[in-house]
């Protein structure tokens, strides 16, 4: 609170009351969100460029299970 002060601490809390769920329990993590949120710096604009993608990205999931197979490490039996 020192570095945001009282005002801003208020009206995080208020902002979070706001939001609460039907219970009406707000958590203190909840209301440190907020302040954050109420604190951040507001998103650079957009660059203008001529750049395009010559390839568009593949999501491919069974990378990992290659390259763990690659490595044949044993995983960990957590269980």
């Amino acid at each position: 609170m020192p570095k945001q002060g009282l005002d801003a601490v208020l009206v995080a809390v208020e902002l979070a009351l706001e939001s609460a769920p039907p219970s009406g329990r707000v958590s203190t993590e909840h209301v440190i969100n907020v302040l954050a949120r109420l604190q951040a710096q507001p998103l650079p604009q957009g660059v203008e460029t001529t750049l395009q993608v010559s390839q568009a990205p593949l999501a491919d999931t069974a990378r990992y299970d290659r390259l763990r197979a690659a490595n044949d490490v044993q995983e960990a039996d957590h269980a």
